[in-house]
């Protein structure tokens, strides 16, 4: 059992978001003391060139990121890069600064292991991140951006609120998602239809050559998350990430407010996820995020038709080992399988 894993009971017996407040503090903190980045990179990496691939013109070292909501405001970009991520997408961003909703927002479900969250897209926006990812830029693993609307914005209007939080950050991200999925914004989903795709890829894609990725909800009915992603696809989006989190309350014994995250939205995520990669993968990139604890799930994920996968709840219940575990253990999957490289395992189960 690892150091974390002995510190874990008592971290937990701490709300949720002043522990993460503290994790952020502390990496910072840590990542000043001399040689932090050698010791980060020892015991929290792991190197494999079966591992690396090129997925929409950027290269990525290892498949794992990390997803949207850890890191909303590009705080610990260096020490997180640190830790072994292959890449970070970061925000969730919006145009106007806001506080998020009420607290307590974020809860845990330690028996589920699973995280739900009502956070509301808390961020100091689009500008602030701009100038902190500036000096950073370029950086040495791909940096995305996830691009939110404003509580207050109406339907109407949140084309231009997207197109106004994009025009700010063009200088900054290697890509940019836009996220219609969160349920913690009133009628955000509602966004998640083929007109507005439409108009929103159309509008991005005169804005910036960079790619460009829609994030949808797993709580889409697969024709429908079919059609949104054909539709995104046809008008300038480089791929999908599949999935948010869900409003499936009966996965959880004692549900809270907000979306759920972790191991109990593993399978619903999983199954949206096949039904995408079977028509998708050879079409698009993909990116599978949602109850991703082990190699064994990264990797049926992969043969599923992930070029690439994120974590958020894995990593807050594994701890920073995860992703050296992660890689390690997919690299021994692929060897064993005959694969010598990842992109030669992606949708595999398809073909």
């Amino acid at each position: 059992m690892g150091l974390y894993q002995r510190l874990q009971p008592l971290l937990f017996k701490v709300d949720p978001e002043k522990i993460h407040h503290f994790s952020q503090q502390a990496l910072k903190a840590f990542r000043a003391l001399p040689f932090s980045d050698d010791v980060l990179l020892r015991f929290c990496s792991y190197a494999d060139e079966s591992l690396a691939q090129e997925v929409c013109g950027m290269r990525f070292y290892n498949p794992i990121g990390l997803a949207a909501g850890f890191d909303k405001d590009a705080h610990n970009v260096k020490a997180l890069s640190a830790l072994g991520f292959g890449y970070l997408e970061l925000g969730t961003i919006t145009k106007i600064p806001q506080s998020g909703n009420p607290k307590p927002r974020l809860f845990r479900h330690e028996n589920e292991q699973s995280l739900q969250n009502a956070m509301g897209f808390n961020n100091l926006g689009s500008v602030a991140l701009a100038k902190t990812l500036e000096p950073l830029t370029p950086f040495a693993i791909p940096l995305g951006v996830n691009i939110g609307k404003n509580k207050e914005i109406t339907g109407d209007d949140a084309l231009l609120n997207y197109q106004n939080a994009l025009e700010d950050v063009l200088g900054v991200g290697d890509y940019y998602t836009f996220n219609l999925s969160s349920p913690n914004t009133p009628n955000l989903r509602d966004l998640q239809n083929e007109k507005f795709v439409e108009s929103l890829f159309k509008m991005a894609r005169k804005k910036t050559k960079k790619p460009l990725f829609l994030k949808i909800a797993p709580d889409m009915e697969a024709d429908v998350a079919l059609s949104v992603c054909h539709k995104a696809i046809d008008h300038g989006a480089s791929g999908i990430i599949a999935t948010n989190t869900t409003t499936d309350t009966s996965l959880i014994a004692n549900p809270k407010q907000g979306g759920i995250s972790g191991a109990a939205l593993r399978e619903k995520s999983k199954e949206l996820f096949a039904v995408l990669g079977k028509e998708l993968h050879n079409k698009t990139a993909l990116i599978s995020v949602g109850g991703i604890f082990d190699a064994r799930d990264a990797y049926e994920r992969i043969r599923l038709g992930a070029s690439l996968l994120q974590v958020y709840t894995g990593f807050v219940y594994a701890g920073p080992s995860l992703c050296q575990n992660l890689n390690r253990e997919l690299a021994a999957l692929l060897k064993n399988d005959g694969f010598g490289n990842i992109a030669e395992a992606v949708g595999a189960d398809f073909r």
